[in-house]
C-alpha cells in the first residue's frame, strides 16, 4: 500500500506535516547548530590537541555536549547531571567514563558527602568549556547572519518562551 493510502480509492491525506511539524525542524536545527559548534571546536587553537582530533574525526558528538552544557563548574553528583541532561543515569555514567579517559572530567569525593562522588572539570576540560563558549558565540552569530536579526531576536525570544530558561 502507498503511504499515502489508507485503503484503496481513498481520498490522499495530507502527510507533509510529517516533514515540516515545528518538533522535527527544532531537531533539525539544533543537530546542524550542534555540527557547527563541534567543526569549530575542532579547529580552536583553545582546545587542547589530543580533544580537538578527537572532534576532527567525529569523536566527540552531540552526547559528548551534554557534559558541556550541564556540569555545574563547581561539580555535580552523577545523577543531578543525568537529570539535567535529560539522559538515564547509566548513560551519563558511560558518557562520563568516556570524558574521564579524554582528560575533560574526572571523579572526586563529594565534600558534602564522604560516600557520594562528584564528576568535576580538569583544567584541560575548562579549555573544552571556554573553547564551546565561544564556538557557542560564533555560531550564534553565524545564523543571525543566516536569518537576520530580527528573525533571530524573534526565535530566541521564542524558544525562551517555550522551553524556559
Amino acid at each position: 500500500m502507498h503511504e499515502n493510502s489508507f485503503s484503496t480509492g481513498a481520498a490522499q491525506p495530507d502527510t507533509d506535516w510529517r516533514v515540516t511539524h515545528l518538533g522535527r525542524r527544532m531537531g533539525h536545527a539544533l543537530r546542524r547548530f550542534d555540527a557547527r559548534v563541534l567543526s569549530l571546536m575542532a579547529s580552536s587553537a583553545e582546545v587542547p590537541l589530543a580533544l580537538s582530533n578527537l572532534a576532527a574525526r567525529d569523536q566527540v558528538g552531540a552526547a559528548h555536549i551534554h557534559i558541556t552544557r550541564h556540569l555545574a563548574l563547581g561539580g555535580s553528583r552523577l545523577t543531578d547531571l543525568a537529570l539535567s541532561a535529560g539522559m538515564s543515569k547509566q548513560a551519563m555514567a558511560d558518557l562520563v567514563d568516556q570524558c574521564d579517559a579524554w582528560g575533560l572530567v574526572t571523579r572526586e569525593a563529594d565534600p558534602h558527602d564522604r560516600r557520594a562522588r562528584r564528576v568535576v572539570f580538569t583544567e584541560a576540560g575548562l579549555l573544552w568549556l571556554e573553547a564551546f563558549r565561544c564556538a557557542v558565540r560564533q555560531a550564534e552569530e553565524e545564523f543571525r547572519q543566516a536569518v537576520g536579526e530580527d528573525v533571530a531576536t524573534v526565535v530566541a525570544l521564542g524558544l525562551e518562551a517555550y522551553g524556559g530558561p
